[in-house]
């Protein structure tokens, strides 16, 4: 109808500046209080139910067809990064050290536009879709806020997306298995005995142990796993002593694993923990390892994959191999409870995830908008659910 489409045309022009605003007023993890505002209020303009749910930031909405069917969930996630912005767009963070370094801003823009528009045509829907705008990914544990709430227990399908900008403006990549890693962090105590710089022989180093840990971790990696498969192990700090004569008492080191491949991720944390405690026992010292276990892995299902790609050819976008990688993702979380699979849009730009100067290109919003409800409607028609 005439009336439909302009009102179509109108909230489509909306997520552009949608997009402006969420860019501008950046926030941190668990702190996004005015970003959730601000999406209640879009939602409540078009009357789009918001589900009543404990949680201080993020928020579920809700679309009901007219028509019976199942029930299938979209996810966005909302926070920023503590980094200062140097893209130089008129419509830069306002907010000193804190920038959507990561797209996340893109998301929920796009989940907005979708929102609304499959709102405008929910007589045609035959099913119920839930939007998730998550909270806190960028420490992989507003995923786990979401779920505990229960609000996706009746969910038998989830699409979640993420901003490529290594991949240009029209183009998606979507790909089938373990496409981001699995993150884990360590934290390495080496307790020794302190003593005179001079006296070495009456102490027991921890530097000198958390040194020869340092290079016989990277062994696990190189002799221990299938060269086949992609693993990292990182130590990324250390710490020993506070002055230039004295052997300290205690070391500290932290660091992170990142895997594709579930016995991939055990094998290494139980080869990294006997690695520390054998080689700090041989120089008479006490290693202890703690493990912080993270998301695991982000596996795509692959007759989603296939599916998705179908849509996009059905609207003529093109489709790219999608890169593996070992950043991380909680996306993985809900896909231990639901099928679903995690497509990535092409953004352009020169820069990174994570650089101050990264850019999320605008131009691909609207398309991006168009081709989820498209996704939508073709999944709640298909036997996927």
């Amino acid at each position: 109808m005439i009336e439909d489409s302009l009102k179509e045309n109108l909230l489509l022009k909306e997520v552009r500046n949608d997009f402006q605003w969420l860019h501008q007023n950046p926030e941190l993890a668990y702190q996004e209080y005015k970003t959730t505002e601000y999406i209640k209020e879009q939602l409540k303009k078009e009357n789009i139910e918001i589900l009543d749910l404990p949680l201080e930031t993020g928020l579920v909405a809700k679309i009901k067809g007219n028509q019976e069917g199942s029930v299938m969930a979209l996810r966005c996630d909302i926070d920023a990064l503590p980094i200062e912005e140097e893209s130089g767009l008129s419509y830069a963070s306002k907010k000193p050290g804190v920038m959507h370094a990561c797209g996340h801003d893109f998301h929920t823009s796009v989940m907005l536009g979708v929102a609304k528009v499959l709102n405008l045509y929910k007589n045609q829907l035959k099913g119920t879709i839930k939007i998730v705008f998550q909270p806190a990914e960028e420490v992989s544990g507003g995923a786990t806020k979401v779920i505990e709430t229960n609000a996706l227990e009746d969910t038998k399908l989830i699409w979640g997306i993420h901003t490529a900008p290594g991949i240009p403006v029209g183009t998606l990549a979507i790909g089938e298995g373990a496409v981001m890693a699995a993150v884990d962090r360590f934290e390495i105590r080496i307790q020794g005995k302190g003593t005179h710089a001079a006296y070495p022989e009456k102490g027991i180093d921890p530097i000198v142990v958390m040194s020869a840990i340092v290079q016989s971790v990277q062994t696990i990696v190189s002799r221990n796993m299938n060269p086949f498969n992609s693993n990292l192990v990182s130590i990324t700090r250390i710490e020993g002593g506070n002055t230039w004569n004295v052997i300290p008492e205690k070391g500290f080191m932290e660091g992170t694993v990142r895997t594709l491949d579930a016995e991939d991720r055990k094998q290494i944390q139980t080869r990294l923990t006997d690695l520390v405690s054998g080689i700090a026992k041989s120089y008479g010292a006490i290693g202890e390892l703690t493990w912080y276990a993270g998301p695991p892995a982000v596996y795509n299902d692959a007759s989603l994959c296939e599916f998705a790609r179908k849509v996009a050819s059905d609207l003529d976008i093109a489709v790219a191999k999608v890169e593996k990688s070992l950043a991380g993702e909680d996306f993985s979380y809900y896909q231990e409870r639901i099928p679903g699979a995690y497509i990535k849009i092409g953004t352009g730009g020169e820069h990174p995830l994570h650089h101050p100067a990264f850019i999320a290109d605008p131009e691909a919003l609207v398309p991006t908008v168009k081709y989820i409800i498209e996704l939508v409607k073709a999944s709640l028609e298909s036997k996927l659910v």
